[in-house]
């Protein structure tokens, strides 16, 4: 049985203007849903929540140390 409850999807913070290249994060079922936005009927990434953590923690630090790296330089 598929499970019909509305994941409540959300844009990625780090999304542009025009939201080209961006992905929306859901949930539902204990899982974390990752689809992209110019294809929402395609297909979906399904991931336990502490893959997800893990996922957005690691991004969150290649992010801060690309920042450290452009500022030493500057």
């Amino acid at each position: 049985m598929e499970d019909t409850v509305d994941p409540r999807w959300r844009k990625s913070s780090y999304s542009g203007n025009g939201g080209s290249d961006c992905v929306e994060v859901g949930g539902r079922g204990g899982r974390v849903l990752v689809r992209d936005t110019k294809n929402r009927t395609g297909p979906l990434l399904e991931i336990t929540p502490g893959a997800w953590r893990r996922f957005a923690d690691q991004v969150k630090r290649s992010l801060a140390r690309a920042q450290r790296v452009r500022a030493a330089f500057m």
